[in-house]
């Protein structure tokens, strides 16, 4: 029996990593690359994709710690980097390191206390002062370099987290954390040579004008093709470094290693940052599933974002079902966020719910879409409470009934647990006074509860007016479905729309039975009008 790999599931620590014999997928190569360069970067990533063990990687490597890297890309080529810059190798600088992931943000102090700890732990060391936050920061930079006659590396991990936790929900105190933070971060620009290099993290890209204006010599290198891999895993990483993994959880699951390989890639592969489209999978949620050997939502388990929620709850006026199926957008709208914005597709991006699919670069827009099954069933579930009756925690088990009721013939069943889906559904304020809003309130209901029985059976949830509204495929059944608003027509109208249009035209050669069901809805709203629906099978 071969011995148990220590996976590094929740490990930040690149020291920790390498001195306590953890798997290590190289990233060393970015390290050489950008260390070469001497500027100021920033890079965005969703969370858990590794962006913190990336920067205590950079750490290791300015504190000179030749030993981690031993066995790793750099361990050479930091040798040949050195000799061509004519330098020694593994030059140890002082590196000032502020992580923003450990603090409570929900009061003007709790960005003030973050600060203090950074600078009470440094300027203890290096005897230095100051009057204000910009002033502390910059003294401190240029005591460093005059104490130890070397350029100072500065890294900050999850800049803008202070931020996200107040958005939307205290925006006086968001407003304070920008102005606090944008007096910070000019200083970088301001002590320009006395910093040896930068390198900022985070989840989102705030707007230059509120947070980086100062710092105008900042490279954002989140969407740039040859930072596609920086953070997250490979396809060729993965099937060299984690084929143990991968062979023990095809044998746990009843799986070929190529059933395997297609249903991870299915589960969490499909993350693309750039016009390269080179896919990446989600590293905290491979690390989990090679550890459990069970196919989970790993990354949603951890939490919706709370800035998210409120993002979206905030934007009900949108249709999600338009922002989900036909997001586009050019790369600076999507680099950049404004709080002000309408628009969630850049927060759903840089978060990482959905994903760059396609690039006219006629046009410069990129097409947007949900990466994979996990992020795309979790997305949707999570939506449930804010356009159906559903709760969050019974939509699983509501969901499963819609499937069991197809799958057993119970028509009315299924249509019953449908109407009571949208029986109470939170209308918008707009839907009151626009029958057009009211229909794309339920057709949202629909297109969410239908896309999370695509886990289950075949569905095809049709935007476009000259197919059905949804279709499902079971083992022997395909059901057809047309709706309509209380007003707008009767259930036979429905069906006979179906027949006129040719909907089931592509299904009759499939061999199994057809049925339409045409469907009338009440608005809910002003009227207590029973609904209505029928059914027919197809000779």
């Amino acid at each position: 029996m071969s011995g148990i790999r220590r996976l590094p599931i929740g490990v930040q620590s690149f020291e920790v990593m390498r001195n306590d014999g953890f798997v290590y997928v190289d990233k060393t190569e970015y390290v050489v690359k950008l260390a070469a360069e001497s500027r100021v970067f920033f890079l965005s990533r969703p969370r858990r994709f590794g962006k913190s063990l990336f920067l205590s990687t950079l750490k290791a490597y300015f504190l000179g710690k030749k030993d981690l890297f031993k066995g790793l890309y750099i361990e050479d080529a930091e040798q040949k980097q050195a000799e061509l810059e004519g330098r020694e190798a593994w030059i140890k600088y002082p590196v000032l390191y502020l992580d923003f992931t450990g603090g409570i943000y929900d009061t003007s102090e709790g960005l003030l206390n973050r600060f203090l700890s950074f600078f009470n732990e440094y300027e203890e060391i290096y005897k230095s002062t100051g009057l204000d936050i910009p002033d502390r920061f910059k003294n401190l930079i240029k005591k460093i370099y005059e104490t130890t006659g070397k350029r100072v590396v500065i890294l900050v991990d999850e800049y803008d987290k202070p931020l996200l936790e107040t958005m939307i929900i205290n925006e006086p105190l968001n407003e304070e954390y920008r102005r606090i933070l944008k007096g910070f971060y000019g200083v970088i620009k301001a002590c320009d040579e006395y910093i040896r290099f930068a390198f900022l993290t985070g989840v989102t890209k705030f707007s230059k004008v509120s947070i980086f204006s100062d710092l105008n010599n900042l490279r954002d290198i989140s969407m740039l093709p040859e930072y596609d891999a920086v953070c997250g895993i490979t396809q060729k990483e993965m099937e060299e470094v984690f084929r143990p993994e991968i062979i023990e959880l095809g044998k746990a699951q009843n799986l070929t290693e190529a059933e395997t390989l297609a249903k991870l890639k299915q589960k969490y592969d499909g993350y693309h940052f750039s016009e390269s489209f080179v896919n990446v999978y989600n590293p905290f949620s491979l690390l989990n599933v090679f550890a459990g050997k069970v196919f989970r939502s790993f990354w949603f388990a951890t939490g919706t974002p709370t800035f998210l929620v409120r993002t979206l709850e905030k934007q009900k006026e949108i249709c999600i079902r338009d922002i989900l199926e036909n997001a586009e957008m050019s790369e600076n709208a999507l680099q950049d966020y404004r709080p002000d914005m309408n628009n969630p597709i850049p927060i759903l991006f840089q978060s990482g719910y959905l994903t760059l699919k396609d690039y006219d670069e006629r046009l410069g827009l990129y097409k947007l879409g949900f990466p994979n099954d996990e992020v795309k069933y979790g997305f949707l579930d999570n939506l449930v409470p804010a356009y159906t009756s559903i709760s969050k925690d019974a939509s699983g088990l509501f969901i499963g009934n819609f499937i069991r009721d197809l799958r057993d013939k119970k028509l009315d069943s299924f249509m019953k647990r449908m109407y009571t889906a949208c029986a109470g559904l939170p209308y918008s304020l707009a839907s009151k006074e626009n029958v057009q809003m009211r229909e794309r309130d339920y057709q949202i209901a629909f297109y969410i509860i239908f896309s999370l029985m695509g886990q289950f059976v075949q569905t095809e949830v049709v935007s476009s007016k000259g197919r059905a509204d949804c279709v499902v495929h079971t083992d022997d059944t395909v059901y057809i479905f047309e709706f309509k608003l209380m007003g707008s027509g009767t259930p036979k109208e429905a069906i006979q729309q179906i027949k006129e249009k040719g909907y089931a035209e592509p299904y009759k050669t499939s061999g199994k039975k057809i049925v339409l069901i045409g469907a009338v809805f009440a608005d809910g709203i002003d009227e207590d009008t029973a609904d209505t629906w029928e059914s027919c099978e197809l000779p």
